[in-house]
């Protein structure tokens, strides 16, 4: 992170040379701003440190859905959420121009830099946030020493690193990231509306990739305050010219990669400017170390396609803060044999090993053309239409079933949790 020197920096930081709190948190983009809210709220001091009073408008996550709703409920957030952003709670599913099925459950749409906003907004003193840089941090098994850009000093007895990909900080800690995957996927951001002003004919839609050779996984079309929001997942060179079509020509590019949309579109145009993201599935090593953690994407970084980077987050924001934070801190010490306790958490490692799982099988489904990975890609779709074909005829069948297989699962989830941590 680097001072930005234009923002107003709160005056109780400002006013201190040598800034005392239980939790530093490194990095106020989600993770950080989330886990800052939930500590803070706990009664815990706390002081999270970013270069900017105000999130940029940055291309990340930008639609909340799934289980992800029901940990934000958890942590306290679902009100907060549900009055930034748009909610819808249909999506139709279509491939080669033809439904697949409709899914059905709530879902936000939003910018990321307003879910930032909201979660930072949840935090009882504004004047926990400290607009500053972190240029040094020293650990040890009692208090926490950072050095700050502004000169001030900054002491905790918990250090959160909440950096996201960028790791100079972590680097100077002897924290390395692994690469998994280079260039893994990559991610387009833009917003559509049709060129008559007349609204899409769905609330929400996803189109499938019809071909290997395009690397296409899916197209989501969800709403956002601003109007229909588009993401695009591909598995794909990120040299690749296609790349430089869909930010010139994005319209026509995206028509010939799915062409089966057009029905579905009509006369549509970007309205604003298109973004993407180039994303390495990486991981640390180095990072048991006294006094400091790592969280989200710091930790391990995760495919967007296949959606389980939020997921993934709040699983680290509320195991760490609602579970190891609040213990830890309620005892003498901040040694290895405490930070480890959170990294072996059974929660948190199911949830970073299905996240790389499901990263690898959403690359495979979509451009391995092998012929066992033809037939399971064929079944796959074939499947979900038969379901839904299925659930039509009998109305409420699917809710009921998944509603079961839900609850079996968070049963099962329990108890493998309550096993794990008795043993």
């Amino acid at each position: 992170m680097t001072a930005d020197s234009t923002v107003t920096e709160p005056i109780a930081a400002a006013a201190t040379t040598t800034i005392v709190a239980d939790v530093a948190i490194v990095g106020g983009g989600l993770a950080g701003s989330l886990a800052a809210s939930v500590l803070a709220r706990a009664g815990h001091r706390v002081a999270l440190v970013d270069k900017r009073a105000v999130y940029p408008d940055e291309f990340r996550v930008e639609k909340i859905g799934g289980q992800q709703l029901e940990m934000l409920r958890r942590l306290g957030f679902i009100r907060g959420l549900a009055s930034v952003a748009c909610s819808y709670d249909r999506v139709l599913n279509v491939r080669e121009g033809k439904v697949v099925d409709v899914s059905v459950g709530q879902a936000y749409g939003l910018p990321y830099a307003d879910l930032v906003a909201m979660a930072r907004g949840q935090m009882p003193d504004p004047s926990s946030l400290i607009v500053d840089e972190v240029t040094a941090v020293t650990c040890s098994d009692d208090v926490q020493h950072l050095e700050l850009a502004s000169g001030r000093r900054l002491n905790a007895r918990l250090v959160v690193l909440a950096t996201g990909m960028a790791g100079a900080l972590g680097y100077k800690l002897g924290i390395r990231r692994r690469v998994l995957a280079a260039g893994h996927s990559v991610s387009f951001g833009f917003t559509i509306a049709r060129r008559d002003g007349t609204p899409f004919d769905f609330k929400a839609l996803t189109c499938y990739g019809e071909r290997t050779c395009d690397g296409v996984d899916y197209l989501s079309l969800f709403p956002v305050p601003a109007g229909m929001r588009a993401n695009l997942f591909m598995f794909r060179d990120p040299t690749d010219p296609v790349m430089r079509d869909l930010r010139r020509d994005t319209e026509a590019t995206v028509l010939r990669l799915l062409p089966g949309l057009q029905p579905y579109l009509g006369d549509f145009r970007v309205t604003d400017r298109v973004r993407n993201w180039v994303m390495d599935l990486s991981v640390v090593e180095g990072h048991l170390q006294p006094g400091i953690v790592l969280i989200g994407d710091a930790f391990q970084t995760n495919c967007p396609a296949a959606g389980t980077g939020v997921a993934r987050l709040l699983v680290d924001v509320e195991r760490l803060c609602t579970e190891y934070a609040p213990r830890w801190l309620a005892t003498e010490g901040m040694g290895i044999e405490k930070i480890s306790e959170f990294y072996s958490d059974p929660d948190k490692v199911a949830a970073d090993q299905q996240s790389l799982k499901m990263a690898r099988f959403r690359q495979a489904l979509t451009s391995r053309d092998d012929i066992s990975w033809d037939v399971r890609r064929r079944l796959h779709f074939l499947r979900r239409s038969i379901t839904h074909r299925v659930d039509q005829m009998r109305p409420g069948w699917l809710a009921h079933v998944r509603s079961a297989l839900r609850a079996w699962g968070l049963q099962s989830a329990g108890a493998s949790r309550r096993s794990a941590r008795g043993r």
